[in-house]
């Protein structure tokens, strides 16, 4: 089974692409990366998905965008939940209509998907192989696998700023996902060019990054919804509202309402 993460460009501007690949061993199930970069176009982005799947092998990918859209006007219901329980934290995602200008692109990459045969699952059950797709926000589920008390801020500010905050991002996915079920083992395959430290890169250079992080976090995001189901993972919305699907640690904590 294979995880793909996409860090959607809504409108212009690059998209971050990460692929992932699960493992069974006796050690325990463990995600390893197969490729993370970014492309541009829709045309390429879709190339280098295809690219990586063969005909039969199962795949779960991760979105970050509104691949259903079904209100003209006005905030879809997902959005809305994620201010109703993550607000507090700065986590609340931007809102979504048909009339909003990236629309458009980002409903076409959910046709896109599906026309590949990669069904919605906003119900799931658990490590059972499929080709599946599903919408993600990282930040709501950086706060509950990182155990936030606010969002990480890298996405804005100075370059000074940019840069401490990528560099927190990359210390919470080093320290924190390895050691999660499943497991991610962030060993590059060879030929990668290995990973840079924040404070060294430039601003186009630390964009290039931030994106392709972001996809590592949708792609993780899209594995442990394939491996938990609803047991560690809210889904805030539904197939005709559109959705979101939410990581949590533990079984313990309670599913919102909505």
């Amino acid at each position: 089974m294979k995880f793909i993460g996409i860090d959607l460009g809504w409108s212009s501007g690059e998209s971050g692409l990460c692929r992932l690949r699960l493992e069974s061993a006796p050690a325990g199930d463990r995600l390893w990366v197969e490729d993370i970069t970014c492309r541009l176009s829709l045309a390429d982005i879709f190339a280098w998905l295809d690219g990586g799947l063969t005909a039969p092998e199962g795949a779960m990918v991760a979105v970050d965008a509104p691949t259903i859209i079904p209100n003209v006007g006005g905030t879809r219901l997902p959005d809305r939940l994620t201010h109703k329980y993550f607000g507090k934290y700065h986590a609340g995602c931007y809102p979504a209509n048909l009339a909003r200008p990236f629309a458009a692109r980002t409903t076409e990459v959910g046709k896109l998907l599906e026309e590949r045969g990669f069904l919605h699952a906003p119900q799931i059950e658990p490590q059972r192989q499929g080709r599946y797709q599903i919408e993600v926000f990282p930040h709501p589920a950086m706060v509950q696998l990182f155990q936030l008390e606010r969002i990480i801020k890298y996405k804005k500010g100075n370059l000074a700023q940019k840069r401490q905050g990528l560099l927190e991002l990359q210390s919470h996915i080093e320290n924190v996902l390895p050691q999660l079920t499943p497991a991610l083992d962030l060993t590059l395959p060879p030929g990668m060019e290995p990973w840079r430290s924040p404070l060294t890169l430039n601003g186009k250079e630390l964009k290039r990054q931030e994106d392709q992080w972001d996809s590592l976090i949708c792609a993780y995001i899209g594995a442990y919804w394939w491996y938990w189901g609803r047991e560690r993972n809210w889904v805030l919305g539904d197939a005709s509202t559109g959705y979101i699907v939410v990581p949590t640690l533990s079984a313990d904590q309670p599913v919102p309402d909505g």
